[in-house]
């Protein structure tokens, strides 16, 4: 369909190998991506679970910036898209929806261990741990999990604890800066990922396995007591979504391996982003992102570093200088002489790595 309405790429002649063939390549392909989540999710997925709405609602959200985005560029010819202000204007409004539900809609809760000072509860509710006692209950909070360590909990207000007393009620706003934060970094670190055939399609069929598994543990209750991980009651639904998110990359995939038949876009690429960083906040697992997501990090490090060694080497010497070749770093491998496939099987092979080391931060303590 993308064929026949000619939604082609316009390619920037960059000097790279094999460039300039996939002038006129299908753009706009995140649509396939995005109808291949939300249809099986609709079909299958309990719809009155308040994270499976957040889902779908990023989903949307972002393929909808995205969309007008590739459609400025495709349809009105402008090579720049949407301008970016307005991308991040987007993102910190989905961003601004998804923390202030999680901070006040009453089923977002977690498990948490109450200690008691004494034994006069009914001692059905109540555990014994050493000399201690406690009970476990849900409730609301702006806990967070560390990765590595013991005790493994973390509330985001006690950034604000240097305020004294009653720093707690300012939790929602470390809360939500924080969420903004993640949900502009992870969504535009995938799309400058998406430069090379197949790659951020592929890594993020791998970042999704991984949050599959991650969305599992913590919404069984038997799982997270094992792990002495976070119990988020209700969010094993997720696994569902994720289940759905995995299938329409890799039958994406199927097409956009090289040489691609269809490019992803932005429509894509800002929507596969956008899910990640959210998916990970909700499951309290957000702090494991720049593991996880390690090859976003690096591509979006690498321009970055690009961009500010040149601006300063060139209020310097009057020149600007480059740290790379070329930035995202995948184009660097480019000009490096290293064929396109071998650069997308290499970070797929980091991504996997990255991946079990995410999962094995479960057990290592």
């Amino acid at each position: 369909m993308l064929h026949k309405l000619q939604v082609g790429e316009t390619v920037r002649n960059l000097g790279l190998e094999g460039q300039m063939q996939k002038q006129g390549t299908p753009t706009m392909g995140g649509i396939i991506i995005l109808l291949g989540i939300l249809i099986p999710t609709l079909l299958f997925a309990k719809l009155e679970n308040i994270y499976i709405i957040l889902m779908l609602i990023t989903t949307v959200w972002m393929g909808v910036i995205g969309f007008i985005d590739d459609y400025i560029k495709v349809f009105k010819k402008d090579k720049e898209g949407l301008a970016g202000r307005f991308k991040i204007l987007g993102q910190v409004g989905l961003a601004l929806i998804v923390g202030w539900t999680m901070f006040f809609h009453p089923d977002i809760v977690v498990r948490q261990q109450v200690t008691l000072p004494t034994t006069n509860v009914s001692p059905l509710e109540v555990h014994q741990k050493g000399n201690a006692y406690y009970f476990t209950q849900n409730l609301k909070s702006t806990m967070t999990t560390i990765p590595s360590v013991k005790n493994n909990e973390f509330d985001y207000a006690k950034f604000l604890a240097f305020l004294g007393p009653g720093y707690e009620k300012y939790a929602l706003v470390v809360f939500l800066f924080f969420v903004i934060f993640i949900v502009t970094a992870v969504s535009n670190g995938a799309n400058l990922t998406d430069g090379i055939d197949g790659l951020a399609t592929g890594t993020s069929a791998i970042i999704g396995v991984t949050l599959a598994i991650l969305a599992y543990v913590s919404g069984n209750t038997i799982m997270a007591e094992y792990l002495n991980i976070m119990y988020i009651p209700n969010s094993g639904e997720l696994v569902i979504f994720a289940g759905a998110f995995v299938g329409a990359c890799v039958g994406f995939l199927w097409y956009n391996s090289y040489p691609a038949q269809v490019f992803m876009g932005d429509t894509g690429s800002l929507a596969i982003g956008g899910i990640i960083a959210v998916f990970a906040i909700m499951i309290r697992k957000e702090l494991l992102i720049p593991l996880l997501c390690g090859v976003f990090f690096f591509e979006t490090l690498s321009v970055i570093l690009q961009v500010s060694y040149f601006k300063y080497t060139k209020r310097k010497f009057g020149e600007g200088r480059r740290i790379l070749l070329m930035a995202p770093a995948h184009h660097h491998y480019q000009k490096k002489g290293y064929h396109e496939s071998k650069i997308v099987t290499r970070f797929w092979i980091v991504g996997i790595i990255l991946a079990v080391l995410t999962i094995i931060t479960l057990k290592l303590r």
